[in-house]
């Protein structure tokens, strides 16, 4: 996307970070990141097709079970 390698490099350090991090972390401790990229409530605020955007319940549901979950230095994307 032009204009996004700002975007890019962010969420590029943040999933190496937390693969990284996970390894490192005592005690049973856990780091995960949710990447959702557009998020279709966003989207359709904007005035653009909300069809490649992820809804905001989805993303919720994905943030629940990083929580809930057992898993360490995953990138949620879906």
């Amino acid at each position: 996307m032009a204009g996004g390698s700002l975007g890019a490099l962010v969420n590029a350090g943040l999933e190496g970070f937390v693969r990284n991090a996970a390894a490192e972390l005592p005690r049973g401790l856990r780091i995960n990141v949710v990447s959702p990229g557009w998020v279709a409530e966003t989207l359709a605020a904007l005035g653009i097709t909300d069809a490649v955007g992820t809804s905001a319940a989805e993303v919720a549901r994905w943030y629940v079970g990083c929580v809930s979950g057992t898993g360490s230095g995953q990138t949620i994307t879906g």
